[in-house]
């Protein structure tokens, strides 16, 4: 009888390891096409089309809400792309857009926060952060010499000669009284 003890233990022993065996593999495939789908981008997928029907099945069950106005459509500016890129403008054909105007405080505040940013600019960053500073400072610096009516050609001169504009549009802002630095 001692035999068939021992015998049915070392079966049980060796059945035991062998499902540990297989449950370790089965962690491990899982964990690999987990990972294969975070990798390929499927994951997020399916979060995002999870949270686009319960946006969905929520909006069914709660009653609509009034509708706001319908806006008219927007109009893209001349001289700009329609993935958004700067584009160099022809200052004959541009017209006038009226926006609402900033305070002036704000546009000097915005144009001494860029001005830190562009002074500090890290090396490794990558050159199209640097350019959208650089576009966004520019934009201020028009905005500002539109406020004090300072004569600009910023946005009329090619890129090449662009900083320079830029220097003899700062001397003249501060000449106006605009304090850009400190």
């Amino acid at each position: 009888m001692p035999e068939g003890g021992s015998v049915s233990a070392e079966v049980g022993a060796s059945l035991l390891q062998l499902g540990g065996t297989v449950a370790l593999l089965v962690v491990g495939v899982a964990l690999l096409v987990l990972l294969l789908r975070w990798a390929t981008g499927q994951l997020q997928a399916d979060l995002a089309a999870r949270r686009r029907a319960r946006t969905v099945t929520e909006s069914v069950d709660r009653p609509a809400a009034p509708l706001p106005p319908a806006l008219p459509p927007r109009r893209r500016p001349t001289g700009s792309h329609p993935a958004g890129r700067r584009v160099p403008r022809d200052p004959v054909a541009t017209g006038s857009v009226d926006r609402p105007r900033r305070p002036l405080e704000r546009v000097a505040a915005d144009l001494r926060r860029l001005a830190r940013e562009l002074a500090m600019v890290p090396g490794g960053m990558p050159m199209e952060r640097r350019r959208g500073l650089l576009a966004a400072y520019d934009d201020l610096l028009v905005e500002a010499a539109v406020l004090l009516e300072v004569p600009q050609q910023l946005t009329a001169v090619p890129p090449e000669v662009r900083e320079l504009e830029r220097i003899r549009l700062l001397g003249a802002l501060e000449a106006a009284g605009l304090v850009v630095t400190g």
